[in-house]
């Protein structure tokens, strides 16, 4: 029985890991497209918010988003730092002293 809630317990942290870059919304009975932050899309559209998320307009008035800036991982933090650009939605690692001069890293997205 402890092996079983273990297991349990294990899949719930991993479900939670792996989908927590994303969100879904069921479809609130309009059919005309989805609301998101006060602004309709129609139907079938995908669109990318100013906070970098992915966002599919499903025909039946579903919406999911995506976070789509992968996230740096594995660098040297003393030497370097992450910085996000808002515009292009991604992730710079670069010299905390240089900004100029990039990092070598890994990313997770």
């Amino acid at each position: 029985m402890k092996c079983v809630l273990a297991f349990v317990i294990a899949v719930g942290i991993l479900l939670t890991t792996c989908n927590a870059a994303c969100f879904n919304q069921q479809p609130d009975g309009n059919q005309k497209g989805c609301l998101y932050k006060g602004k309709m899309h129609r139907l079938g559209s995908t669109f990318r918010t100013k906070d970098c998320m992915e966002c599919t307009c499903d025909m039946d008035g579903s919406l999911r988003c995506c976070d789509i800036s992968g996230r740096p991982v594995e660098y040297d933090e003393k030497k370097c730092e992450v910085l996000f650009d808002k515009k292009t939605c991604m992730y710079r690692v670069v010299e905390k002293k240089d900004h100029s001069k990039e990092c070598k890293h890994s990313m997770v997205g």
